[in-house]
C-alpha cells in the first residue's frame, strides 16, 4: 500500500457554465441541494476530491493512478437538475412496455441470442441463469449496446461524491470507479455511462461491477462495455448472487374473480400456488400452473381492470436489479417473448388517465386527512400510499386494489 502523502495541489477547477445549470434548488428541499449549497460545494470540488486520497490508497490504488485519473475532472453541475427532476406525469404500466417491449427489440433480442448461442449456453451452464432473461436485461438497458450515456463516470461519481444529497454513497461509488481504472479492467474512454454512474451492456455501477463482474473469456480483464462473453457473464453472477432459482420463471400472468379480497395483493403476503387457486386465481388461457407448491405474490399493477400476476422468486432477483416493479415486470414479459412467448391475454385499462404529480400529492394528503396515510406527502405512490389507498377502498366497499385512479382521487375529494 503506498504512503499515505497527499498528493500535490490540483488545478482548481471551476464550477460549470451556468447555462448547464439551471442554477435553481433543487425539488427536494434538501440542504445541500439548494443553489446556494450547490454552488458552495462546486468551490470545494477541487479539495473534496484531493481528500478522498487517503480512503484511495487504503484501497490499493497508487498515488500515480490517483493523480492521473482525477487531474482534469470538473464539477459536472447539470447533474443537480437531473437528480433532483419531478417528471409531473408517470407512465401507466401499460405505456412503460409499449415502450421497452417492442417487436423490433424482440428480433433483435433473438438475433444477438441466435449469434452468440455458445457464449450463453456456457453462462447458464455456470451460473443456472436463464439466458432469456440475461438477453432482456441487454435489450433494455442498452438496446444491445447501441444506446447508453456518455458522461465520464468518473467524473460524474465524483461530482456526486463532493455536491447534493448523496454524498456518502457516491463517495464509495467514486472510488470503486477509480479501483476500475487502476486495475485497468476499463480504459477512462470505456468508462462512460449515466449521469449517476451506470455504465455498460447492462449498466452496471461501480461497487456492483467491483462484485459481480467476471473475466469469462480469460483474457485479464473484467470488462462490461464491450467484451460480449464478459457481459453475459457478468450479468448472470449478479442474478445468481442475487438469489436467482435456476430452472424457475419469474410468474405468472392470471386472471383475477370477481369480488376478490384485493388486500391478498400485497408483496408480503406470499402463498402457494394451491392456495392462490383456492382463492380463485386461475393462470390466463386456461393454462396450468407447472407446480402447485411455488410459493408466490399477488401483483395487480393496474388494479381491479386489469391483469393480474403471480410473481415467484425470480421476480424480486430482478428487482434487486432494478427495485420497479413495472421494470421487473417488463423484463419477465421481455424474457418470454424472446423465448417464443405470446403477448399478455387480458387488455390494461387504457382508458385510465395517470395522475398528475400534483394530483398524486393532493391523493396522499386526502388519505392522511381521513387517517388512513402516515407518511409524509411527497408526490410518489409506493408501497405505504397502497396500503393506506386499499384500506380507504375498503372502507367505502370498493375493490381495494390499491390503484390510484381519477376516480378513487373524486371519491376522495368527496364528488
Amino acid at each position: 500500500m503506498p504512503r499515505q502523502v497527499a498528493p500535490p495541489p490540483r488545478r482548481m477547477a471551476q464550477a460549470a457554465p451556468a447555462k448547464e445549470w439551471s442554477g435553481e434548488d433543487g425539488a427536494s428541499g434538501h440542504p445541500l441541494m439548494t443553489a446556494d449549497a450547490i454552488r458552495r460545494s462546486a468551490q470545494n470540488f477541487d479539495r473534496c476530491v484531493a481528500g478522498m486520497w487517503p480512503d484511495a490508497a487504503r484501497r490499493g490504488i497508487s498515488q500515480q493512478s490517483f493523480e492521473r485519473f482525477t487531474a482534469d475532472l470538473t464539477p459536472d453541475l447539470r447533474i443537480m437538475d437531473l437528480m433532483d427532476s419531478q417528471p409531473e406525469f408517470t407512465k401507466a404500466v401499460w405505456d412503460y412496455l409499449d415502450i421497452l417491449v417492442t417487436d423490433a427489440r424482440i428480433a433483435r433480442g433473438r438475433e444477438v441470442l441466435a449469434k452468440n448461442a455458445a457464449t450463453f449456453a456456457a453462462v447458464e451452464k455456470a451460473y443456472g441463469v436463464d439466458r432469456y432473461i440475461i438477453a432482456a436485461i441487454w435489450g433494455i438497458e442498452s438496446n444491445y449496446s447501441t444506446q447508453g450515456g456518455d458522461r465520464s463516470v468518473l467524473n460524474s461519481t465524483a461530482t456526486l461524491a463532493c455536491i447534493g444529497r448523496r454524498q456518502g454513497y457516491f463517495k464509495d461509488e467514486f472510488l470503486a470507479a477509480l479501483e476500475i481504472l487502476h486495475h485497468g479492467d476499463l480504459t477512462p474512454q470505456q468508462l462512460r455511462g449515466s449521469w449517476a454512474g451506470a455504465f455498460g451492456a447492462t449498466q452496471f455501477m461501480p461497487t456492483a461491477f467491483k462484485r459481480f463482474a467476471v473475466d469469462f473469456d480469460r483474457d485479464g480483464k473484467r470488462n462490461v462495455v464491450d467484451d460480449v462473453p464478459d457481459i453475459i457473464a457478468s450479468t448472470a453472477s449478479k442474478f445468481k448472487k442475487d438469489g436467482w432459482q435456476p430452472g424457475q420463471t419469474w410468474g405468472y400472468e392470471v386472471e383475477v374473480p370477481q369480488g376478490f379480497n384485493y388486500l391478498h395483493a400485497d408483496r408480503a403476503k406470499n402463498y402457494t400456488i394451491a392456495q392462490w387457486e383456492h382463492l380463485g386465481i386461475r393462470r390466463a388461457g386456461g393454462k396450468p400452473f407447472p407446480r402447485a407448491t411455488d410459493k408466490a405474490f399477488l401483483l395487480a399493477p393496474a388494479g381491479a381492470d386489469g391483469p393480474g400476476f403471480l410473481m415467484l422468486g425470480n421476480f424480486r432477483s430482478i428487482m434487486r436489479y432494478n427495485p420497479s416493479e413495472a421494470y421487473a415486470l417488463a423484463i419477465g414479459h421481455f424474457a418470454d417473448r424472446l423465448r417464443g412467448g405470446t403477448p399478455f391475454v387480458q387488455q390494461w385499462p387504457r382508458q385510465e388517465r395517470v395522475l398528475s404529480r400534483d394530483e398524486r400529492f393532493e391523493l396522499q394528503q386526502l388519505l392522511a386527512q381521513r387517517g388512513f396515510y402516515r407518511g409524509e406527502p411527497d408526490g410518489n405512490l409506493g408501497g405505504e400510499t397502497r396500503k393506506a389507498l386499499r384500506s380507504f377502498q375498503a372502507s367505502i366497499g370498493a375493490p381495494a386494489d390499491g390503484f390510484a385512479s381519477s376516480g378513487v382521487l373524486d371519491r376522495l375529494r368527496g364528488r
